[in-house]
């Protein structure tokens, strides 16, 4: 898709005040609260935020962090799709060579849970029509501050989260457009890889994505609980910026369902949200669902996921922080101090039995 000198001045403005909101009113709701606030949630998370509400909403900054949160997310979407409805198309020309395949399901039916909610505050969600994977491509830079457009969050996990070690089958939930199954071929060229996502229309993205590119992948079109694939398949299954959007119900299922395809010793490894400790800074996230229907955020943070995995046979359950902007998957479960916004990013690892 080509965009216009005026489109791109638009989408330029709403990443930049994106940037500023992270970078400058979030700290200074952070410098306007009482002094002794507490750093670190010692009774829990919630509890903690909660301890911290009614302070952080009596801040006189607070109405304009939450409010240009929203406001900006919506700006975003409007912004993406007037720039999608009306650029010219661009010239692809050849496809790429016949290279991996697209399996998709017309009898499917897709769960109410993912039709009846606009994720992200998209109009319309990113299943609807073809049209609606391009406007999520698109936002998708935008999201996440112009620092992905190159999938460089994913290589990042790719290369700090998951072993340098042969793979045979991965699996990859979730793959929306493609964005984090590309670096798991390319980090493994002679595995199969295969993505998998309820969408059909992101699936016919990455397909034309990967054969682009020369990336030979099998993108299925299924639910992450019900893959279909055969039992002990895989040597990896992997997830990004998935399970924060399904129903705790569907998360234990899916945890299950990977642990199913796992041969013993395969690996789990979902990249995702986890409470950070800082009170503030969580009140911020779970807020932010409610800001951005992400309605099954809170109930993420409130699962005991590490749990579901011993329950479903995997071993070694952990989460540990991720810093996107260079060190990827940290050692422990701390974040480095950060005076921004930002997403508590997390890596989710466990080993099959």
């Amino acid at each position: 898709m080509a965009l216009t000198l005026g489109q791109r001045a638009r989408l330029d403005f709403v990443l930049m005040a994106r940037r500023a909101w992270a970078a400058q009113v979030y700290p200074a709701l952070v410098a306007s609260l009482p002094s002794g606030e507490p750093t670190a949630a010692a009774d829990g998370w919630e509890r903690a935020a909660n301890a911290v509400a009614s302070r952080v909403h009596a801040s006189p900054i607070y109405p304009f962090f939450a409010f240009l949160e929203r406001g900006l997310q919506k700006q975003l979407w409007r912004t993406v799709t007037d720039a999608v409805r009306d650029a010219e198309p661009a010239d692809e020309g050849a496809s790429g060579p016949e290279l991996g395949s697209l399996e998709l399901d017309p009898d499917l039916e897709l769960p109410r849970w993912y039709v009846e909610c606009d994720f992200h505050l998209q109009p319309g969600g990113v299943w609807q029509r073809e049209a609606n994977a391009l406007v999520y491509q698109l936002g998708a830079r935008v999201v996440m501050l112009g620092e992905n457009d190159a999938a460089e969050f994913h290589r990042r996990f790719v290369a700090t989260a998951i072993p340098p070690r042969p793979y045979r089958r991965i699996v990859d939930l979730g793959c929306g457009f493609g964005k984090s199954t590309f670096p798991l071929k390319e980090a493994f060229p002679d595995a199969e890889v295969i993505g998998i996502d309820l969408a059909a229309n992101l699936l016919r993205m990455a397909h034309r994505t990967a054969r682009r590119q020369g990336l030979e992948i099998r993108f299925r079109q299924a639910d992450c609980t019900r893959t279909g694939l055969e039992d002990g398949s895989a040597d990896l299954v992997s997830a990004t910026m998935l399970v924060h959007e399904l129903p705790p119900p569907v998360t234990r299922a899916c945890i299950a369902e990977a642990a199913r395809l796992l041969r013993p010793g395969g690996l789990l490894r979902v990249l995702d949200f986890h409470p950070t400790g800082d009170p503030v800074r969580d009140l911020a996230m779970v807020e932010h669902s409610d800001r951005n229907n992400e309605p099954y955020l809170r109930e993420l943070f409130r699962s005991d996921v590490l749990g579901w995995c011993r329950e479903a046979g995997l071993a070694d359950a952990r989460w540990l922080a991720f810093d996107e902007r260079g060190a990827g998957r940290l050692d422990d479960a701390r974040w480095p101090e950060r005076p921004e916004w930002h997403f508590p990013w997390a890596v989710l690892e466990a080993t099959r039995q």
